[in-house]
């Protein structure tokens, strides 16, 4: 390691997702629309699937690959798996526009945006790739006991959060 190198890279954080896709070249088009993502790096193998990839969502790094049945088994995709193992949470300025944006770029709605008992405006969605991705934006600071009573009065946004 040279003195410049830097343990952490620059632009990541300590802690970036790696998501799994059964197709991760379609994936990358999909956040570009979907969540403005921009690419930084690809790096193809030998057969054109995607080894690695990182893409920059707003102030955060993502890192994508592509299934390798056979050699990579412990990393497999939502869509292999039917169903994922983490949830992308994604805070942004506005959630209505993000969430509906993501929409139009070919998600399902799971969960529409609505104002929530912790204080968030928030909605879920799962992309082509079988990944639910909550989009939220923060409202209100509340202390625990706020959210505690807020949860507790049956407010309906308190009501969806119980059912998801």
């Amino acid at each position: 390691m040279t003195k410049s190198t830097q343990p952490i890279p620059l632009g990541f954080g300590t802690l970036t997702p790696h998501i799994v896709s059964k197709d991760a070249a379609k994936a990358i088009e999909f956040y570009k629309k979907a969540f403005g993502a921009e690419e930084i790096s690809r790096m193809p193998g030998p057969d054109g699937k995607l080894m690695h990839a990182s893409l920059k969502i707003g102030n955060s790094m993502l890192m994508l690959c592509d299934e390798f049945p056979g050699f990579c088994d412990t990393m497999a995709s939502a869509q292999t798996l039917g169903k994922a193992h983490a949830v992308m949470h994604l805070y942004v300025e506005d959630t209505d526009k993000a969430y509906q944006r993501a929409i139009e770029a070919g998600a399902t709605a799971e969960m529409p945006p609505q104002d929530m008992f912790w204080g968030d405006r928030y909605g879920k969605i799962v992309d082509p790739f079988g990944q639910p991705w909550s989009i939220a934006t923060h409202k209100e600071d509340l202390t625990p006991d706020e959210m505690k009573k807020r949860m507790q009065t049956g407010c309906e946004p308190a009501k969806a959060a119980a059912k998801a």
